[in-house]
C-alpha cells in the first residue's frame, strides 16, 4: 500500500479535466464488547477510503462526479479516475459551482509528509480492567467500546493540500437487574479520562431506583433532560440549520420572506455552537466533502473552518451556507461542525435541580428519534434505559417508557433552567456525532404523546 501522498500526487497527475479534488482517509479502529459479564469479541481493523472528486466546466457552468475506491493497488488510480471523469462529463449542472480555493488559501501543513497514525487494543487496557471488577458484580453487564482513529489527506489541482488526524473513542455500557434496564455513555479522546468505575456506581443507581415501579399515563410532565438526551435533541437542530432551505420555505427555520436568523427563542442566554478547536472536542478546521448537499459543498474543499454560533444569547444567530449559497442570499459562509457545544446555564448539577423539583420525571436517554413535521422541526421518538418519577425532590421509582413528540426549537422556547454544561455522548447519534458537550435542562411541560411498551 503506498502513501496517502503519493496516491493524491498520482491521481492528479493523470487527471485530464479542469479541476480534480483528491481526498484519502486511513483509518485505524479498535473494538471491544462484553455480553453477560464477559469479553467477547475484540479486535483491530484497518482502511482506506479514497474519493476522486471531477469537475468539468464549460463557461458558467460545472458539473461533478465523484467515485469512490478501497482499492489499495497503485495500478488502480488511474481507472479510478477516469471513472470520476465520466461521471462528470455525464452529470448534470451544479448547482453550487464555485472556483476552487487557490493554494495560498491555507499555508502547506508542515505535516504533509507525515505517517499515518494507530490505535491498537492497548488503548483499553485500564478500561477492561476495571470491567473485570464490575463483572464480579450482581447486575448483568453489557456494552461495546470503540476508538478510531481517522488521517485525512486533501489535495486539489489548484496545489492545495491539507491534512488532519481525528481520534474518536466512545463506550457505553448497558446493566440489566430484575428486569430494569439502564445506560451510561461517554466520548473520549484517548479513554485516559473514562472512569469505568464511576460509570458503573451510575448504572447501580439508575437500577435501584427502579425497584419501585410507577404507571404513568401520557400527558404532559415536568421533564428533567440529562446531557446526553439534550445533545441528540441539539444535534438534530444543527443538522436542520441550513440556510438554503430555510430561505426556500422548506423548514423549521423559515418564516415569510426569509428565514428566522434574529428571532428569540428563550430569555435564557443560551449559546449553542460549533468550534473546531474546542478543548477536548476538536474536529478538522476545514472542509472536506466527497459530495455537496444543501449545507456543504465540494468545491469548498480545503477551506477554513471557524467557529460558528448557531444560537446566541438566545436567538437564532447563522444557518449553514456554502460559498455559492453565500454568494447567493448575500449572507456570511458558515459550515456546519463536527461537535456541538449549549452552554448559558448556571452552576446546577442534575442531583440538584432533581432536589428542586416538586414532581416530575427524569428521562435519561432517547431512542429511534425520526422527524414528523420538516416545517415545524417536530420530532417524535422514544424513552428507553429509564425514566424515574420524581416527588418532593427525591427519585421514587421507574416509569414505564413513552413515546414523546417534540420539536428542539419549542423546547428551547419553554425551557425554565439550564444546568452545567459537561462533556457527554449522545446515545441516538452515536454512530455519527460524538464530540458534545450539553447542560441539563428542565422542561416544564415535555409532551409524553402515549405509552410505550418498549423496554
Amino acid at each position: 500500500m503506498i502513501a496517502a501522498q503519493l496516491v493524491i500526487e498520482r491521481a492528479l497527475a493523470c487527471a485530464s479535466v479542469d479541476d480534480t479534488i483528491v481526498i484519502v482517509t486511513d483509518s485505524s479502529d479498535a473494538t471491544l464488547r462484553w455480553a453477560g459479564n464477559s469479553m467477547t469479541t475484540n479486535g483491530i481493523a484497518t482502511s482506506r477510503r479514497w474519493e476522486v472528486v471531477s469537475i468539468v466546466r464549460d463557461s458558467d457552468t460545472a458539473r461533478v462526479g465523484t467515485v469512490s475506491s478501497t482499492s489499495v493497488d497503485p495500478s488502480d488510480i488511474q481507472a479510478v479516475v477516469r471513472a470520476s471523469e465520466a461521471a462528470a462529463r455525464s452529470a448534470e449542472p451544479a448547482d453550487d459551482a464555485m472556483p476552487l480555493l487557490p493554494r495560498e488559501s491555507a499555508s502547506d501543513p508542515q505535516d504533509w509528509d507525515r505517517r499515518a497514525q494507530h490505535t491498537s487494543i492497548d488503548v483499553f487496557g485500564s478500561l477492561a480492567t476495571e470491567l473485570n471488577v464490575g463483572f464480579d458484580g450482581h447486575d448483568a453487564l453489557y456494552g461495546f467500546a470503540q476508538h478510531r482513529v481517522d488521517n485525512v489527506w486533501l489535495g486539489t489541482s489548484t496545489g492545495l493540500r491539507r491534512t488532519f488526524t481525528q481520534p474518536t473513542g466512545s463506550v457505553e455500557i448497558n446493566g440489566k437487574r430484575s428486569g430494569a434496564s439502564a445506560w451510561v455513555g461517554t466520548g473520549t479522546v484517548d479513554f485516559r479520562d473514562v472512569s469505568v468505575g464511576t460509570m458503573l456506581d451510575e448504572l447501580s443507581t439508575r437500577l435501584g431506583w427502579a425497584e419501585n415501579t410507577v404507571e404513568l399515563p401520557a400527558g404532559r410532565y415536568e421533564t428533567l433532560l440529562p446531557p446526553s438526551a439534550v445533545a441528540d435533541l441539539m444535534i438534530y437542530l444543527m443538522w436542520t440549520m441550513e440556510g438554503r432551505g430555510a430561505q426556500e420555505g422548506r423548514t423549521g427555520l423559515s418564516r415569510a420572506g426569509g428565514t428566522r436568523t434574529g428571532e428569540k427563542l428563550t430569555d435564557l442566554p443560551l449559546t449553542l455552537y460549533s468550534d473546531p478547536h474546542a478543548s477536548g472536542l476538536e474536529y478538522a478546521p476545514f472542509v472536506v466533502a466527497g459530495s455537496s448537499s444543501d449545507s456543504v459543498s465540494v468545491f469548498d474543499n480545503g477551506m477554513d473552518i471557524d467557529r460558528v454560533d448557531w444560537i446566541r444569547d438566545g436567538s437564532v444567530s447563522t444557518l449553514s451556507y456554502p460559498r455559492a449559497s453565500a454568494q447567493k442570499f448575500g449572507v456570511p459562509v458558515a459550515v456546519p461542525g463536527e461537535n456541538l457545544v449549549l452552554t448559558g446555564g448556571t452552576d446546577v448539577g442534575l442531583d440538584k435541580m432533581v432536589a428542586d423539583t416538586e414532581r416530575g420525571l427524569l428521562l435519561t436517554t432517547l431512542w429511534y428519534i425520526r422527524e414528523v413535521d420538516p416545517t415545524s422541526l417536530l420530532l417524535t421518538g422514544l424513552t428507553r434505559d429509564g425514566v424515574y418519577a420524581i416527588e418532593d425532590g427525591r427519585i421514587t421509582g421507574a416509569v414505564n417508557n413513552f413515546r414523546f413528540n417534540e420539536s428542539p426549537l419549542d423546547l428551547l422556547r419553554r425551557v425554565t433552567e439550564a444546568g452545567t454544561t459537561e462533556a457527554t455522548l449522545p446515545r441516538e447519534w452515536k454512530d455519527w456525532f460524538t464530540r458534545t458537550a450539553m447542560p441539563p435542562l428542565r422542561i416544564p411541560d415535555f409532551h409524553m404523546s402515549s405509552v410505550s411498551a418498549a423496554q
